[in-house]
């Protein structure tokens, strides 16, 4: 019995030396943004990847959200007569969490599993021991425009989100409810307030950092073969996952106990 858990007990303490692993990834990140050198031609690079790469996917998702949450709630509004209040609800669940977190789970299982992918690649094909022979920073050159990208257009995707999710709200309530869509749009314009969109705005930079430095973070402490690159990649997608929810009930707990202004 004890032979049989042994590899599992190593698995556990592989498991979290590589979540710790991100927290030290984090600290050499901020350490470079400031001191480093910056590759502009791969942020742009992965800037394309992490937003008009993974647009497709968010829009679609967004769009059918949308009509979902607007089918089940406007049908016990209108019941009540709250018909006025359909989108100002709608709106500020989906501007407040459904946005945030579709987005950011979307783009931690495309681009986050990608850059663990890559990375884990490189990490085994001995690629990043050859970037310091040529005297070449790893995190300057791989890890640090991942991150700026992630973080420049997660608030963007998820703007274009909100806006496709809204888009998706009004034609449900208009088809299935005879909300007509001025009636709908006015209520969304009357609940969303300034604060709504900084805090969508302050996820998408740290929902997007999350999936940068977890998605590299595992790449970088791949060891093994091509078996192992697969397994950093999945385990990465869900980290990320776990990782944002607990960010999201924290900045839940910091935003909206207490008014923001």
């Amino acid at each position: 019995m004890a032979v049989n858990l042994q590899p599992k007990r190593n698995l556990e303490q592989s498991w979290l030396i590589r979540c710790l692993s991100a927290f030290l990834l984090l600290g050499q990140i901020l350490l470079h943004f400031l001191r480093g050198k910056t590759y502009y031609r791969k942020i742009l690079e992965h800037t394309v990847t992490a937003g008009p790469g993974a647009i497709y996917p968010v829009l679609l998702v967004s769009g059918f959200a949308g009509m979902i949450f607007t089918i089940q709630t406007a049908r016990e509004l209108v019941r009540f007569g709250a018909v006025n209040t359909v989108g100002g609800a709608f709106a500020l669940a989906f501007c407040r969490e459904l946005a945030p977190i579709l987005t950011a789970s979307i783009i931690a299982g495309q681009v986050g599993s990608a850059f663990a992918a890559e990375l884990g690649a490189m990490r085994v094909t001995e690629q990043i021991d050859a970037l310091y022979i040529l005297r070449t920073d790893p995190i300057d050159y791989l890890v640090l425009p991942r991150v700026i990208a992630c973080c420049l257009m997660m608030p963007i995707m998820m703007i274009f989100s909100l806006i496709v999710g809204i888009m998706g709200g009004t034609f449900a309530a208009m088809q299935f409810y005879q909300v007509v869509p001025e009636t709908f749009l006015e209520s969304v314009r009357e609940f969303l307030v300034p604060s709504d969109i900084f805090i969508i705005l302050l996820k998408g930079l740290i929902f997007g950092a999350i999936v940068a430095v977890n998605g590299c973070s595992w790449g970088l402490t791949t060891q093994g073969g091509a078996k192992e690159v697969g397994e950093s990649a999945t385990t990465a997608v869900v980290t990320t996952w776990v990782a944002i929810f607990i960010m999201d009930f924290i900045l839940a707990l910091l935003l909206f106990e207490q008014p923001v202004f």
